[in-house]
């Protein structure tokens, strides 16, 4: 089975403390993947949580459900949109939920990938890694228990 799914991406600024839409349409199937339970997480580097957490408080309409000084995650839907002050990336950094996180880690390494960060537990049994793809974008994969 086929259908076109329109959707919209938001991608924040923290340079220019704004937001700049996306629109568009994907085709999906039915097809099994390795990551068939989609993006779940992403999260922005902030300078300043406690600006950035107002004003992702008002874009998302929602209070944050985690609040601490080292995160600030937020739950739209099926997806958790987190702020992480000490952040090593430049801009968003999308995590893909998948089943088997160190058995999937090591497809994407035998695919060329490069290991930025083992597997590693962030508390109640999430599982988070990441890694480089040949032009250096980096991908977030999480298990959640």
């Amino acid at each position: 089975m086929i259908s076109n799914t329109d959707f919209t991406l938001l991608i924040y600024s923290p340079e220019h403390m704004r937001v700049k839409a996306y629109t568009g349409k994907t085709t999906c199937t039915n097809r099994r993947s390795p990551v068939n339970q989609g993006m779940r997480l992403l999260v922005y580097p902030v300078k300043d949580i406690a600006k950035a957490k107002a004003f992702y408080r008002e874009l998302l309409g929602v209070e944050p459900y985690a609040d601490a000084p080292y995160y600030v995650g937020f739950r739209t839907g099926e997806l958790e949109i987190g702020l992480d002050p000490h952040a090593q990336t430049s801009g968003p950094l999308a995590y893909w939920e998948v089943k088997d996180i160190t058995a999937r880690l090591q497809e994407l390494v035998d695919a060329g990938a490069v290991t930025d960060q083992d597997v590693k537990d962030v508390g109640g049994g999430k599982l988070i890694a990441k890694v480089k793809d040949a032009n250096g974008n980096v991908i977030g994969l999480m298990q959640s228990p």
